[in-house]
């Protein structure tokens, strides 16, 4: 039986049930500042996990943007897998200290949002490797 708290089985039942190509639509908005700074961002955000799932959120797709504007303040958009995530504060508040600790980085703001809801279809190649779903 699959425990409803499992997420990593329900990445893979969700998978199996409704497989579609991703998008290139789908990646994450990125705008602004192209130096490293940007590169860094993303680095930072592959260290941030779902405690519940191993992939970090960036190959999970659960990035929607990042803006960061000509005085190196960054804006993340973000969602989740499910609204009513458990850890969402906790994530939200990882997200906006590691990208703080970049020392180019003057502030970051996250806007956790749910429209569009996050779909298994975000997930780079990366990430349905990790989790078994091809």
């Amino acid at each position: 039986m699959l425990n409803p708290n499992d997420k990593v089985q329900q990445l893979r039942q969700a998978f199996s049930a409704e497989p579609s190509p991703r998008h290139p639509a789908d990646e994450p908005v990125i705008q602004g500042n192209e130096s490293s700074v940007r590169e860094k961002v993303i680095d930072a955000l592959k260290t941030v996990y779902d405690p519940e799932i191993p992939v970090n959120i960036y190959d999970l797709g659960l990035i929607y943007g990042i803006a960061i504007d000509e005085q190196n303040r960054v804006r993340i958009t973000m969602t989740l897998t499910a609204p009513g995530c458990p850890v969402a504060g906790q994530i939200v508040a990882e997200v906006e200290r590691k990208v703080e600790s970049i020392d180019e980085v003057k502030s970051a703001d996250v806007e956790l949002v749910f429209e569009p809801p996050w779909t298994k279809d975000r997930m780079t190649e990366a990430a349905l490797l990790e989790l078994g779903l091809i």
